[in-house]
């Protein structure tokens, strides 16, 4: 392997705000290995909608800071405390907390795994903090165990945004599990992709009434579960659409975050309400590899497919970023140093 460069390109925030502060910079020092880290060579590095909360300070970060949750390359360094864990050479996908910005990243051995053989790298840079969401909300969020969906009269399923990185994937895995599922997305372009997907119903939302369009589906009973990345525009439309005894399952705050709430309000139909992070349903190494081999195995099947809308250069990140607050990207973006 050749030597590890000791400087590296990368996007630097130094403070919160909007675009102009993702900083490119071609000199930032690379990472030292800690205890159990490995040094990968980022070839792809995924760009997700909680990134902007990191930029803009929705969510608070210790400035300077490399954002970025996941990304895919070839291992070319390791701490010796690996051991033969991982090796110089390997290729891997990882998720982290942050950093993945970056020609080069440090990555706890817990949050990498080896990419199988003839996976694309890209895929699996894509796969990662989006497939698992998407998987650990429909079996932990949704309690939506694979016998239970096996029935011929699955659910019905309300995802929101469908046409995005984490909605498109939510309607392919509830399809494959036996769910009746509801897109509802902002374009008929948009819509046209989630019924491809598997959606048994679209709802164009910029030209129909969501909360009427629900009901009318549903004979006025509302659907059992609701998947909302959207989260303060949507809210009270929520409330409104679940069933009696539904769930209600809050991912995102595309729009802004959900004011506080009187917990009254979930009484009317005994509504159940949550609002999961990804890391506290693959906390342990087990539960990392479990969801992580269930979903290779689904991309690698065919029955889940991942759509790459782009591939930004890193240097053009705040492009990326602003398409992907403007609403004009469907599917994933990637980042490539």
């Amino acid at each position: 392997m050749a030597p590890v460069p000791k400087s590296m390109s990368a996007v630097v925030i130094e403070q919160p705000g909007g675009t102009e502060v993702l900083k490119y910079k071609t000199d930032v020092p690379a990472p030292e290995l800690k205890e159990g880290e490995i040094l990968v060579k980022n070839e792809y590095m995924g760009i997700n909608y909680i990134d902007t909360y990191v930029r803009t300070g929705f969510y608070k970060s210790t400035m300077p800071v490399i954002t970025g949750r996941e990304g895919a390359g070839t291992v070319v360094a390791t701490h010796p405390s690996v051991g033969d864990a991982f090796k110089p050479g390997d290729r891997v996908a990882y998720l982290i907390e942050r950093g993945a910005y970056a020609e080069l990243t440090a990555v706890p051995t817990g949050r990498a795994l080896r990419i199988p053989d003839g996976f694309g790298t890209d895929q699996a840079a894509a796969a990662m903090l989006q497939g698992l969401t998407a998987i650990t909300m429909i079996s932990e969020s949704a309690g939506f165990a694979q016998p239970r969906l096996g029935v011929s009269e699955g659910p019905r399923v309300l995802v929101l945004a469908a046409a995005g990185g984490v909605g498109s994937l939510l309607v392919q895995m509830l399809t494959v599990r036996g769910a009746k599922v509801i897109a509802a997305a902002g374009t008929a372009e948009k819509c046209e992709r989630a019924s491809k997907h598997g959606a048994q119903w679209t709802i164009n939302y910029s030209e129909e009434d969501l909360v009427q369009r629900v009901k009318e589906i549903t004979n006025g009973e509302g659907v059992e579960v609701i998947f909302d990345g959207v989260g303060k525009a949507t809210f009270d439309k929520d409330l409104e659409m679940i069933a009696r005894k539904g769930t209600l399952i809050m991912f995102g705050n595309a729009s802004g975050g959900v004011p506080p709430l009187d917990i009254l309000r979930l009484s009317g139909k005994n509504v159940k309400l949550l609002r999961p992070t990804l890391y506290n349903y693959i906390a342990t190494r087990e539960e990392f590899e479990t969801y992580t081999k269930e979903l290779f195995g689904l991309l690698e099947s065919g029955k889940v497919s991942l759509d790459i809308h782009k591939v930004y250069p890193l240097k053009d990140v705040a492009q990326a970023h602003s398409d992907l607050e403007g609403r004009k990207t469907t599917g994933k973006l990637l980042l490539k140093p």
